[in-house]
Order: C-alpha cells, then structure tokens, then sequence
C-alpha cells in the first residue's frame, strides 16, 4: 500500500506542479516553441528548475541503498543514442509543438476539461496500442535470430563451384543463410 500511496502523492504533485505552471494550456507550450513569433520562455524556467533539482538531487538519492518505497531502484542500463531514441523524440517533439501536449500535461489536463485533450490522449493511447501490436512483436522476431560473427568469405571450393555452375545458377544468387534476413540492429533496439 505504501509505494501505491507514494506513486498517487507524487502523481497529484507533478500534475499541480504543471497545472500551476501552465503546461496544461497548449498556447502556453506552443508560444513556447514558436521562436520567431510569439516567443514566451517562462516554460524554460520549469525546465531549468526541473533539470536543476533533478541534477542536485538524484546523485544523492542514488547513494543510497534502496528507495524509501520499493525494494530497488530502477535505473536505465542503456546509455547509448540510437535510431529507435531518435525517432521517437523527433516523434514526440513534432507532436509536443503541433498539439502543444506532452503525456504528462494531457492527463492532468483531463481534469481541468482543457480542449482538445481527450482526442490527443485518445491519439496517444493508439500510439501506444500501434507500438505493441507492431514494434514489440519486431523485435521479438528479431531476437530469434541472434547475431553472427561475419564469416570471412572464402572462395567456394571446387565441389560448391561446380554444384552452382551445374544447376545453372550464379554463386551469388545461391539462397542466403538465416542470420542474412535478421533484423537491423536500429529496428531492434
């Protein structure tokens, strides 16, 4: 019951903490984006306390032993940029800057019955039923075909030659070998 309650006080602060700093209105965050025009850069100072508050605290959270609530922390063990991360934040930032929505403000924008909000959760929970019904299921076909050590090519010795020339088929149009149809490192993640 403990980590629910953590979770709930810590979701009902995050979603005031946005309301109150406006990030709930689309105007808000658009006039943010909107560089030439009508540029407003007090969201940049959510962020900025945001980034601050997390740099100067989660070091010392992290030396700790355990969290308060739960039994681990739970740290990401990637650190790398690759095509999935880039995507998905050019993604998510196309659609920050046209609907002037990101996750967080949307849902506690449901509350406050801004406009526009339930067809962008809408949109967004397809996109989450789209990622699972398409991604998820690529990469775990993906990750049956683990991944070789190239081979180093060595030409075909004389019974494979005279096999391919006796059939009439060129050596390079003989069928290719399972981990030659594996999925691309960028897709799997």
């Amino acid at each position: 019951m403990g980590p629910m309650l953590a979770a709930l006080g810590s979701g009902i602060a995050f979603g005031m903490g946005l309301a109150i700093a406006e990030m709930t209105n689309p105007a808000k965050v658009q006039n943010f984006l909107d560089f030439l025009g009508t540029w407003d850069p007090s969201l940049a100072l959510v962020m900025g306390a945001a980034l601050a508050t997390t740099g100067l605290a989660f070091p010392a959270i992290l030396r700790r032993r355990a969290p308060l609530c739960v039994g681990a922390f739970a740290v990401p063990s990637r650190a790398d940029i690759d095509l999935p991360l880039v995507a998905g934040a050019a993604i998510f930032g196309v659609g920050w800057g046209l609907a002037g929505f990101c996750p967080g403000p949307a849902l506690a924008g449901l509350l406050q019955g801004v406009t526009g909000v339930y067809v962008f959760v809408a949109a967004m929970l397809l996109g989450m039923l789209l990622h699972r019904a398409v991604v998820e299921p690529l990469r775990a076909r993906a990750a049956d075909f683990p991944a070789q050590a190239p081979r180093r090519s060595q030409a075909p010795g004389p019974q494979s030659r005279s096999r391919a020339q006796g059939a009439g088929v060129s050596s390079s149009r003989l069928p290719r070998s399972r981990s030659a149809l594996r999925m691309p490192s960028s897709i799997t993640g």
